[in-house]
């Protein structure tokens, strides 16, 4: 009896283990983190050429934007070939208005293989809600 238990138990721990790399394994797949305000900022700054992306549209874009950013609309026709003009090896920053279509644009930046690409939580709402700095054209 003794040695069904010690059996039944070593296959709960396998399977209890199992479960934990699936898990460890598909968390680490993602290119993507979504960072909230202070920390999005944070790694921007201390990245060596971050790619800064801005996914919304030109107008919202032109009512005002992150220093230094890019516009490259995710709903655009042309957002495939625009993302080939980056550097697939050098970190992607990404932000919209509330999170969404960067988080969108991330799927995307995935799919075409880039190693690092970071989401902005919140979008550039959140941003200005913490008093961070913004540029108008």
């Amino acid at each position: 009896m003794e040695a069904i238990k010690i059996n039944v138990m070593k296959k709960l721990n396998f399977a209890g283990f199992t479960i934990v790399m699936c898990v460890a394994v598909s968390c680490r797949s993602s290119a993507t983190s979504t960072l909230e305000v202070n920390l999005f900022e944070q790694t921007l700054s201390q990245t060596p050429k971050p790619q800064l992306i801005d996914v919304r549209t030109p107008q919202e874009y032109g009512e005002g934007h992150l220093p230094g950013a890019i516009l490259m609309n995710v709903r655009d026709a042309g957002f495939d070939s625009l993302i080939r003009t980056l550097d697939k090896t050098r970190p992607v920053f990404v932000y919209c208005r509330t999170g969404k279509r960067s988080l969108e644009a991330a799927t995307v930046l995935e799919k075409h293989q880039f190693k690092a690409v970071y989401n902005l939580e919140g979008g550039i709402v959140a941003w200005k809600n913490k008093g961070k700095t913004v540029i108008s054209d």
